[in-house]
C-alpha cells in the first residue's frame, strides 16, 4: 500500500535504502525516512504471535534494563514522584515487567500489547492488567494517564500521527509522554544507511528527532528533553574503539536510540 509522509503530508517520496524485498523513501519536502508502500495492517498483526512471544520472554531483562537506563538518564522518578494522575500505562508492554515494576511504586499500572501470548503471560504471571490490541482500540477514557511510555513501538505504526493524537487524549493535562525510538540523525544511521540495524522490515517510520519534534508538536505536544545513546553496535569494533563512541555519543547527543520527554500543550479554546 502507497503512503504519504506522516510529518508534512507530502506524496513525493525520494529511494533512499534499498534493503532488498522492502525499501524505504525519503520524503522530498521534510526528510522523513519511512517504508513506501508499507505492508497492511493484518500483515503486521500476524508477526506479533508465538515466536514474537519467545522473543520478548528471551530478552525480557534486557529490555528492561534499558528502559530503565534511558528513564533513569532523565531523572524520570524523581520528575513523576507528585504527579496527578498517579496512573502509568506502556504501550506495547510485551510481558508487562515495566508496569509491574511502577506499580511497585504505588501507581495505577496498565498496558497495552498487541502480541496475545505476551499479554496473557503479564496478565497470568505478573497480574499487570493488559489489553490485548491497539492502543486506539483500548478506548482508554480522556486524561487518565499521569505518564504514557511507549518504547521501540511508534517506528512499528503505520500511523503515528493517529497514536500521538490518542495519547495527547488520554494524558493529564499535567502528565507526561515518553517515547524511545531509533534516531535517523544518529551516527550508525549515517555511517551505514541501508545496513543500519534498524532499518529493517517491521520499521515503517524512522524518525530522525527534529521530524519527531514537529510531528509531536502538531498532535498537541511540547518536547521538553531528548537524550541518546549507542555510538556503535555491538561487534562493529572493538571495545577500545566502542567504548569512547558510545560515550561520546551519549555525551554529545549522536546516539542511534532517542529518548523524548513529551509534556501535552494546552488545548486552545479558539
Amino acid at each position: 500500500m502507497q503512503v504519504s509522509c506522516v510529518v508534512c503530508a507530502a506524496e513525493a517520496g525520494k529511494p533512499y535504502w534499498d534493503c532488498g524485498e522492502y525499501s524505504f523513501v525519503r520524503c522530498e519536502r521534510c526528510g522523513h525516512v519511512y517504508q513506501n508502500p508499507q505492508p497492511s495492517f493484518e500483515d503486521l498483526e500476524a508477526r506479533y504471535a508465538d515466536e514474537y512471544f519467545s522473543y520478548e520472554l528471551e530478552n525480557d531483562e534486557l529490555f528492561f534494563d534499558l528502559m530503565m537506563k534511558g528513564l533513569s538518564d532523565i531523572g524520570f522518578e524523581q520528575r513523576v514522584s507528585f504527579i496527578a494522575p498517579r496512573s502509568f500505562l506502556d504501550i506495547g508492554c510485551a510481558t508487562g515487567m515495566l508496569p509491574a515494576y511502577f506499580a511497585k511504586l504505588g501507581f495505577s499500572a496498565e498496558g497495552v500489547e498487541l502480541c496475545e501470548p505476551a499479554a496473557r503471560y503479564g496478565r497470568e504471571q505478573r497480574a499487570v492488567p493488559i489489553f490485548i490490541g491497539t492502543l486506539e482500540q483500548a478506548a482508554f477514557p480522556d486524561a487518565r494517564f499521569g505518564v504514557v511510555h511507549a518504547s521501540h513501538l511508534i517506528e512499528h505504526l503505520r500511523d503515528p500521527g493517529v497514536f500521538l493524537r490518542e495519547c495527547r487524549r488520554i494524558i493529564a493535562p499535567d502528565g507526561y509522554l515518553v517515547l524511545v525510538t531509533p534516531d535517523t540523525e544518529g551516527l550508525q544511521a549515517r555511517l551505514f544507511g541501508a545496513r543500519w540495524r534498524s532499518a529493517i522490515a517491521d520499521h515503517l517510520h524512522l524518525f530522525g528527532r527534529s521530524n519527531l519534534s514537529r510531528l509531536l508538536k502538531d498532535c498537541g505536544f511540547a518536547v521538553e528533553e531528548q537524550r541518546s545513546w549507542g555510538g556503535l553496535a555491538a561487534g562493529i569494533a572493538p571495545d577500545l574503539i566502542k567504548k569512547p563512541i558510545d560515550k561520546a555519543a551519549k555525551r554529545w547527543n549522536f546516539g542511534d536510540v532517542m529518548l523524548v520527554l513529551a509534556r501535552p500543550l494546552p488545548v486552545s479554546s479558539t
